[in-house]
This record gives structure tokens, sequence and C-alpha cells, in this order.
């Protein structure tokens, strides 16, 4: 036993001796877009040492959790992915993320890495069973996919060609068209069906002083571009 297991007889026990350490699920969070580079990948997790961060992820793959592969050249470079065990840490890491909006403060949100977008838009969305579209996102030059159905949002990067509504923007108002409604829209591109933005925005749960500092605060107040 390692001297950072537990050691119990308990499921959470056993994750936690996994994916407990620090930095862990940031990585799980940047992977769950699809595969990275290391250089890449120490980037978008932001603040972790590439000595921890080498550790940890050599940690995950001998747990099963994350692979390396070869990409085909000529991009010719090795890339860190989720296997499907690891892609079974999706949904508890959004239903984590739904519980620490009760701890977040309204800067938090403000300050969003636009690499973070992705992940927090399926964290406040709560969708019905029955409801299915795709959303295209655009966010510091980068494009995402989200494939909303069967009450579950996943997530990829890369353009959305087949997006019912695409939304282009900085991560905050992004966040603001979808918690705010129309006030909130002014920073942000949209094309496609805007029916479907006022659905959408039905879906968001979040708690509600963060609703009320967002419609009473910065964000009702992003400027509509010049």
């Amino acid at each position: 036993m390692g001297s950072r297991q537990y050691g119990q007889a308990c499921s959470l026990a056993s994750a936690l001796d996994r994916i407990g350490e620090r930095w862990t699920l940031l990585i799980v969070r940047e992977l769950s877009l699809g595969p990275m580079r290391f250089s890449a990948l120490v980037r978008a997790v932001g603040g972790a040492p590439t000595d921890v961060l080498t550790k940890r992820l050599r940690e995950l793959e001998r747990h099963g959790i994350i692979a390396r592969r070869e990409l085909e050249p000529p991009a010719s470079t090795t890339v860190y992915e989720l296997t499907e065990l690891g892609r079974g840490l999706e949904r508890p890491m959004v239903e984590l993320g739904r519980w620490g909006m009760g701890l977040q403060k309204l800067e938090d949100v403000i300050d969003l890495a636009p690499s973070s977008l992705p992940n927090a838009v399926r964290v406040i969305l709560r969708p019905p069973a029955d409801f299915a579209m795709t959303l295209g996102l655009r966010t510091d030059g980068q494009d995402y996919r989200l494939r909303i159905e069967n009450g579950w949002t996943s997530i990829a990067r890369g353009h959305a060609d087949d997006a019912d509504l695409s939304l282009a923007g900085s991560p905050i108002e992004v966040i603001a068209a979808l918690v705010v409604g129309e006030p909130g829209t002014g920073g942000v591109k949209i094309e496609g069906d805007r029916a479907l933005l006022e659905e959408m925005r039905t879906m968001v749960v979040i708690p509600e002083r963060l609703r009320e500092e967002a419609e009473s605060s910065t964000f009702a107040a992003i400027p509509s571009p010049a």
C-alpha cells in the first residue's frame, strides 16, 4: 500500500486512491475534450509543475484511466487520451462541478478559461431526455462541438459542421447568453436557430444566488460589439 492510499475496503476510498491527488481531475477534464499532447495539456491544466503533471499522467496510465497513443505521420507525436474506464469519470466530474457551483463566486465564472467553456456549459445545463440538438461553440479561436441528447451533453474539440445553433464569444459572454438570456447576448455572435437559445436557457440550473448576481451585475452589463 502506498503512503497516499487509504487502504480501505470502500469503493469511494478505492476511487480516491486513483484520482484523489491534486491536478488529476483537471487532467481528466481536459482530456474529456479529446486527445492532447503533453505540452498542450500543461498549458490547459494551468499551474501544474511539469514534473508533477508527468507523475500524475504515469499514475493515471498505470491505473488504466488514460492511455498514450502515437499519431500517424505527418503529426508523428504522442498524445494522451481517456480510456473507456477514464470516460466513466465524466458524469461524476460533471456532478462534482455542479456541486462546486455552490462554492463559487461570480468573479470565478468571469475568469473562466476558454478551454473550460464546453465543460462549464454541460455543468449548468440539465436537458430533458427528449431534447436533442448540436451546439457549436467558438471562443479564443478554438471550436467545440456539443451534442445534447438523452439528457446528456457530450463534448469534443473541433468545428460543429452540423450545428443547429452556434455561439461565438468569450467564455463569460457565452455563459451570459445562456444564463441571462437576451440582455446578455450583446457580445455573442449567434448563428442558427435562436429559439433554441431560449429553450436552452430554461435548462440552466445554477444556484439562485449566482443567478441573481449574474442578472444584476456583470453578466447583464456585457456591452454589444461596436
